[in-house]
């Protein structure tokens, strides 16, 4: 998928006054090789926009010199408002008898594109600001966890990061998930 040339502008002019506004995420980061990537990757630029229009707030969080990858992670405050109420996966999903959600969050960030965050990204994203201090956001789980019917979670409070449990076919309207995007 692909935006319009208009809508290109427009959200690469929101990721840089949001770049701008939050330095300490991005330390010695150079916006305007990050802008040349952005504009020579249509289809990164249609996921960040995905990030965005659901509520994740997208940016730059660091440069992976071995991968020549920027990453753009959900920095929102509190989880994507656009993605909450949603259960694990598809597999918890289907196992839903009545009360369904109407996605997952494996299912969402494939379609969008981006990959949820795990456990030691979760905790490095704690590092540049505080998030979930109110929501909690489902991460990726360990595959011996999900084969239990179990899925992991997590949040901030009381001035650390919580990682928690719960069966993977549950939802709450306080809940999304975290994305990354590298390119």
């Amino acid at each position: 998928m692909q935006l319009s040339v208009q809508d290109s502008d427009t959200l690469i002019a929101l990721l840089k006054l949001r770049f701008d506004r939050n330095t300490n995420r991005h330390k010695d980061v150079d916006w305007s090789k990050v802008e040349a990537k952005l504009k020579s990757n249509p289809e990164k630029l249609w996921s960040l926009n995905e990030m965005e229009r659901t509520g994740g707030e997208p940016d730059v969080i660091g440069y992976d010199k071995e991968t020549n990858e920027y990453l753009f992670c959900d920095c929102a405050t509190e989880t994507p408002k656009g993605r909450r109420s949603i259960c694990y996966d598809r597999e918890a999903l289907d196992s839903r008898k009545e009360f369904k959600p109407e996605n997952t969050a494996i299912d969402m960030a494939n379609e969008m594109g981006i990959e949820i965050l795990d456990e030691s990204q979760y905790r490095a994203l704690q590092k540049l600001g505080k998030f979930d201090m109110k929501t909690s956001s489902w991460i990726k789980t360990p595959d011996n966890i999900r084969k239990l019917g179990g899925a992991i979670f997590a949040d901030y409070r009381y001035d650390t990061v919580f990682i928690y449990h719960n069966g993977a076919s549950s939802y709450y309207a306080a809940r999304a998930f975290r994305g990354m995007l590298k390119f």
